[in-house]
């Protein structure tokens, strides 16, 4: 078979297993070897006595992986990130974002909700973790809703819904695995989310408002705070912000000049603010050591998946499958952004059944060049481009757009992480609960991909005026 065949078998192989239930990191890496294995054989004519040679260049070539690919400064991000959520949690800045959100916008139809979505958002501007950010609102917001009167579905759907958003809005770690498979910038990618994550927040907010007019039982309005405690409200949940405004200064320096550190350090700083507000607030150490286990959980999690996909990207490389993918794309007589929209639909269907880190590192080696190739080039002009942007913008905006595909693997069945994050936070609520919950907010995220792909503008503002 030539090697263009063998990736074909054995990614079909790998959608088996990852189907049939099995982790995406084991079955990658599982794929991935068996993949090597069979190419360097096959090189060697199928002899039965080169195969033992095979095995050990095979494993030589997948042992290197793990170190090689994964000692990378920009990885470093990934647990800072994640860790600056769980200690916002334990000072106490989620309930007090919660807090003001409810007291300002609570007035509206669905006015809880509303608050929820705002909250982790803001939330999101601290914490990489979609996980932690579902989790942490889980406990906060929907007792809350509960108590008024919320239907317990559209609840807990709101939370799990809303904590989606802190895949985009930075810091964010799938923005950060994103710009590391591509290499591209990181910093340009974290600064693109901003906007695509307030525009998907306004998006949810909207959709929630209109059901709760027209579903009045669904979600009623909260009132009775006067304009005093609606600002006393807002001192608790400026260190929040505070701290977001830090990081940009510190990543981004708009006032002219080189930039004052790296993301890494940026994050790192982000870190130790809010673990000095932290202590300020009260918080010992149980309570610390809760964040640092947490943070060190989800961070090997998602570190044994980017181990386990690398080692089937070196076998993607081997096999050319990449190549053979953009060569067949390129080739399709069709327009481009008709191409583009059915490989945003492909996610989708993806999402049914991997998780999100595990969909992107798995697809976009093969998927990204595609992509760059329909636009023209990696280095074409906006002036060449089909898309309208250069190569890199087109990169930062492909990249928005595949990360918030990635959100709805998060909330979509029989898999979506967040949700039974919150089914097992609440007991109240099972995970058909939140399934259903979380069905309107597929409506939001069509209109969001939508207006993010009819106006690119949207994702590419700041990085152009910040960074040229």
């Amino acid at each position: 078979m030539e090697p263009i065949e063998i990736g074909i078998v054995v990614s079909a192989g790998l959608l088996a297993m990852v189907v049939l239930g099995m982790r995406v990191a084991f079955a990658a890496g599982l794929a991935g070897l068996i993949g090597l294995v069979w190419i360097f054989w096959a090189k060697k004519g199928y002899r039965f006595a080169e195969l033992d040679w095979a095995l050990t260049v095979a494993a030589k070539t997948a042992g290197q992986v793990p170190h090689s690919k994964v000692a990378s400064q920009a990885l470093s991000l990934i647990p800072t990130f994640i860790l600056i959520g769980y200690l916002a949690y334990h000072a106490g800045l989620t309930k007090a974002l919660f807090e003001a959100a409810k007291r300002w916008v609570g007035w509206l139809p669905g006015g809880l909700a509303v608050s929820t979505v705002f909250a982790t958002a803001g939330f999101a501007a601290v914490s990489g973790a979609s996980v932690a950010t579902s989790a942490v609102f889980a406990r906060i917001a929907i007792p809350e809703m509960l108590q008024a009167g919320y239907d317990k579905r559209f609840a807990a759907g709101v939370v799990a819904a809303g904590g989606t958003l802190a895949s985009l809005i930075p810091p964010s770690a799938i923005l950060v695995i994103y710009a590391i498979i591509v290499e591209q910038d990181v910093g340009k990618l974290l600064l693109a989310g901003f906007l695509p994550g307030i525009f998907s927040a306004f998006i949810y907010a909207a959709l929630i408002v209109g059901a709760a007019m027209v579903f009045r039982r669904l979600g009623p309005p909260v009132r009775g705070f006067t304009w005093g405690e609606r600002f006393r409200s807002l001192p608790p949940a400026l260190p929040i912000f505070a701290v977001v405004l830090l990081i940009i200064l510190f990543i981004y320096n708009p006032f002219g000049g080189d930039a004052w550190g790296t993301p890494t350090e940026g994050g790192a700083l982000g870190a130790f603010l809010v673990l000095c507000m932290a202590f300020l607030n009260g918080m010992r150490w149980p309570q610390l050591k809760s964040a640092l286990i947490e943070t060190a959980k989800l961070s090997v999690m998602i570190f044994t998946i980017i181990w386990g996909v690398l080692i089937y990207v070196r076998f993607l490389g081997f096999a050319d499958l990449p190549g053979a993918f953009s060569a067949w794309i390129t080739s399709l007589e069709q327009d481009p952004m008709l191409t583009l929209i059915l490989i945003l639909l492909a996610y989708a269907v993806l999402g049914m059944f991997m998780d999100a880190i595990g969909m992107l590192l798995l697809t976009l080696p093969v998927v990204y060049p595609a992509v760059m190739a329909l636009n023209g080039g990696e280095y074409v002009s906006a002036a060449d481009s089909a898309f309208g942007m250069s190569g890199p913008m087109c990169a930062v905006w492909f990249g928005i757009l595949v990360v918030k595909m990635a959100e709805l693997c998060l909330i979509t069945p029989p898999i979506g992480l967040n949700c039974f994050v919150v089914a097992g936070v609440r007991p109240e609520v099972t995970v058909q609960d939140v399934f259903r919950g979380v069905a309107p907010f597929f409506v939001a995220d069509a209109l969001t991909i939508a207006g993010l792909i009819a106006f690119p503008g949207i994702v590419l503002y700041l990085p152009r005026l910040l960074l040229g």
